[in-house]
């Protein structure tokens, strides 16, 4: 499989011109863009550019907005409801802002988020809040969203269903878990699609109940020129962790579905996130002001850790997403052939050449 390699500023430019192009601010489009080059660098590429064709498939069916911001619906001291409208997850970063200023003069605050466009990688809320110095946690759920079968089960009953959990820890060294609730985020699978490699053996089921290697047994037959639908193929994702992942991706429907009033998964019409974050100031708990080194002395011994044979060294939630940013900031970000072909079919379509692409940072091949 061939790739191509480009750098972060360069894939930003280029996500930007691309969502201006479909009809946003260029504010707004550089938003994006950042975030979804933000996961690549991470090494999530699952939550990446490869999102771009799919978004501007959803704003053509109605399903996602340019300039929707969020809406109050209820708050108090330490609480809020609010609505996404819609619009594009990567702005509604503003629910994060949110509760950390009632964090900040509460010591705690509990966010619903309703109806919001696809998130992106929940991890990076989790850093902004860490960054700031809040501990934070998250659950999320896509509501309209069957991917994944429960424990037992051959159909789809529940979304992906991810959850993140911040910790802040110095500079830049943060403990970030950050996870899918199935055993695989739907974004690896069209990764995989993309790149024109199996599934990981115990990802997926087929329409039968039986593990497949095969993503299109959750895309099915995918029509030429179109994004593959993981709503499509008769199969489903799988959770992780047999009963208990079973049991905490349904936690998940239940809170960032119920409770928030977003809606769970369904097959509804069209798909939107809904988020329950809690925000806390470790500072106002902590009366001996010895937090910053009970969490880096811990995370320390866990990292000293002898690893088994054949393991580096061991690692902490976060480490990977660093080492990831050190090499691609330094080397570029790889992305298959196939996806980004469809990404400059797209651009194409939107009067964004590949002439107007190379100008801005080209895409040299790499074995």
């Amino acid at each position: 499989m061939d790739y191509v390699r480009l750098s972060a500023p360069a894939l930003t430019e280029i996500g930007a011109r691309i969502f201006a192009a479909a009809g946003g601010s260029r504010e707004e489009a550089l938003e994006i863009a950042t975030n979804l080059v933000g996961a690549n660098l991470a090494g999530h590429d699952s939550h990446g550019v490869f999102r771009i064709p799919r978004y501007l498939d959803w704003l053509r069916r109605g399903h996602l907005h340019f300039g929707r911001r969020i809406s109050v619906l209820s708050e108090n001291a330490v609480m809020a409801s609010l609505d996404g409208n819609h619009g594009f997850g990567q702005v509604l970063g503003q629910a994060v802002e949110f509760g950390l200023a009632k964090a900040q003069a509460n010591g705690l605050a509990l966010v619903a988020l309703r109806h919001g466009g696809h998130l992106g990688r929940i991890g990076a809320w989790a850093e902004l809040a860490a960054e700031a110095g809040y501990v934070s946690i998250h659950f999320v759920n896509v509501a309209n969203s069957n991917l994944v079968a429960p424990y037992g089960g051959r159909e789809r009953r529940m979304s992906t269903a991810p959850v993140a959990i911040g910790i802040p820890n110095g500079a830049d060294d943060h403990f970030i878990l950050d996870f899918s609730t199935a055993r695989s985020a739907e974004g690896k699978i069209l990764v995989a699609y993309k790149s024109g490699k199996p599934v990981p053996e115990g990802y997926l089921i087929d329409g039968d109940g039986k593990f497949s290697t095969d993503p299109l047994a959750l895309y099915g037959k995918i029509p030429e020129g179109e994004a593959p639908n993981p709503r499509g193929g008769p199969g489903a994702l799988v959770a992780m962790g047999d009963h208990k992942g079973s049991g905490l991706a349904l936690a998940c429907e239940l809170l960032a579905g119920v409770v928030t009033g977003s809606g769970t998964a369904s097959n509804g019409p069209h798909p939107w996130n809904g988020m329950l974050s809690i925000y806390i100031d470790p500072q106002k708990l902590d009366r001996k002001q010895d937090f910053p080194q009970l969490v880096s002395g811990y995370i320390d011994f866990v990292r000293s850790c002898k690893p088994q044979p054949g393991v580096e060294r061991v690692m902490v939630p976060g480490d990977p997403e660093r080492r990831s940013r050190k090499e691609r900031l330094a080397n570029g970000i790889p992305l298959a052939a196939d996806g980004w072909n469809d990404i400059l079919r797209s651009a194409e379509a939107l009067g964004v050449t590949r002439e107007t692409i190379a100008a801005i940072g080209g895409a040299a091949p790499v074995a």
